[in-house]
């Protein structure tokens, strides 16, 4: 990690880089959760009040920093122009403990770049060589089709189907909460860099 002109730097990649999150991200989060096709398959296109990121969401995206540096939100942004392309994370696993997983929200204007694939890369390497984690895992919605893809190219393969649990996706049928997991261990990522 290093420390930047206002940011610490997390990890950088030949096009981009990953910061931390501060408080003056807050327009551009807002911003990022209003746009119905990046919430497709995380909300059905609901957006995320202003509210709730300043009182639930960039409190616990702040206390990863202290707690454990090597984990976290990240913001994830062009490295020629310092522009705001989305956020990503690398957190202990909700639902499969001592996994650690990744998950990320990308503008609707930096899709089809390869930025998902690129970060997501860097972050695998980062969760299995820094932070030491024996199993790197991520969830998506079965349907989303572009999710899984970057999974499989960040080397991760599909484990299992599930249905998320309605509290999760409230007024959403089974069908619609029908999820997709996907993991790979930390001795298959070093067969597959072999």
């Amino acid at each position: 990690m290093r420390i930047g002109a206002e940011h610490v730097i997390v990890l950088e990649t030949p096009r981009l880089r990953l910061r931390h999150i501060v408080p003056a991200d807050l327009d551009a989060l807002v911003e990022l959760d209003a746009d119905p096709q990046v919430m497709r398959y995380i909300s059905y296109g609901e957006p995320t009040s202003r509210t709730r990121y300043e009182q639930d969401y960039l409190p616990r995206f702040l206390a990863y920093y202290t707690a454990t540096p090597l984990l976290g939100y990240w913001i994830a942004e062009t490295r020629v122009d310092d522009e705001f392309i989305g956020w990503f994370h690398l957190r202990p696993d909700r639902i499969d403990a001592g996994e650690q997983e990744i998950g990320y929200r990308l503008r609707h204007a930096a899709w089809g770049q390869g930025y998902a694939t690129e970060l997501g890369r860097a972050l695998v390497a980062h969760g299995f060589e820094r932070v030491g984690a024996p199993v790197i895992s991520a969830r998506a919605l079965r349907d989303n089709a572009a999710s899984r893809r970057v999974m499989e190219k960040c080397g991760l393969g599909h484990e299992r189907d599930f249905t998320w649990p309605p509290e999760v996706l409230p007024g959403r049928t089974a069908g619609e909460r029908a999820g997709v997991k996907y993991s790979l261990s930390r001795e298959a990522w070093l067969r597959q860099r072999a």
